[in-house]
């Protein structure tokens, strides 16, 4: 447990197989690390509000939403309204879900393949969801024997309840809070397909009829990444897919997520990765 004036958080286990952790906030708080992971993650808003951007746009995330985050997927949580929020996240592995839930695995992990990534229930099943975080959170917190049991099983449950959720009514129809973030989420569609060709900022201000500034200064508000750090973070992590999925040497693979030098892109990488491109290569084809 960690205590920081009022804010105050605590958790459990570790991301090989499950972690939960629980975190009250009363100062302000954006996130200031540029972050993806290769485990899946879900986020439970249990008071509050927050923005949250997840690959191509920014949610607002209300009380009682679920969020599901892919493996390998771009997010960031940002500032909404009042500093006060309380969260849960839950990060597990493919491991985790085969050795727990055998056939059930893929029923279960079939709410992070969704298009949209926001769960937002019925009252009735909201608060069971409710129900089920507490009881959840109450476990870890006194850890009787057979804790990591229960905890195991309430993470089942809401993912559960999310997929049956989904296969009976689909996602939610979530609006864009404005229409800049609708200009910006179109923006980032763009680069997420186009990024291994030259992007200036200014070009695609060009293309899509704003100026230059006025992209910069919303690009950052919308996502809470800057237009040249979400480009850089884009290529790098499809450098990354490329190195663990296919026999590309690094050089074809520089070149092919959108790098003109190759020094650059090694020190890039190694920067974003905390390894080498041959290091990076080299753990995965050992744990694969």
């Amino acid at each position: 447990m960690t205590s920081l004036e009022d804010d105050y958080s605590y958790s459990y286990g570790d991301t090989s197989r499950l972690y939960v952790e629980f975190m009250q906030r009363t100062t302000p708080f954006t996130m200031d690390v540029d972050h993806y992971h290769d485990y899946y993650e879900l986020y439970y808003m249990l008071s509050g509000q927050r923005l949250y951007f997840i690959r191509d746009r920014t949610y607002s995330v209300e009380q009682g939403d679920l969020v599901f985050i892919n493996k390998h997927e771009l997010h960031k949580t940002m500032q909404s309204g009042e500093d006060a929020h309380e969260r849960v996240i839950m990060h597990f592995s493919d491991a985790f879900l085969e050795s727990q839930f055998a056939k059930h695995a893929d029923l279960l992990r079939s709410p992070f393949l969704e298009a949209g990534h926001i769960v937002r229930l019925p009252l009735q099943e909201s608060l069971g969801a409710e129900q089920t975080v507490r009881r959840l959170l109450g476990e870890i917190a006194q850890r009787q024997p057979g804790f990591e049991l229960a905890a195991s099983h309430a993470v089942s449950e809401l993912l559960l309840t999310a997929a049956r959720h989904l296969r009976q009514h689909g996602p939610a129809q979530l609006q864009h809070a404005t229409p800049m973030h609708a200009k910006i989420s179109e923006i980032i569609r763009h680069i997420n397909v186009h990024f291994d060709e030259p992007l200036r900022l200014e070009q695609i201000a060009e293309q899509f009829f704003v100026s230059p500034y006025y992209l910069s200064r919303r690009f950052k508000e919308t996502t809470g990444f800057t237009y040249s750090d979400y480009l850089i973070l884009t290529r790098i992590k499809e450098a990354q897919r490329l190195l663990r999925e296919t026999g590309q040497s690094i050089s074809d693979i520089s070149v092919a997520v959108g790098f003109d030098n190759f020094s650059h892109f090694g020190k890039t990488f190694k920067r974003i990765a905390q390894a080498s491109p041959r290091e990076y290569r080299k753990l995965h084809q050992t744990l694969q």
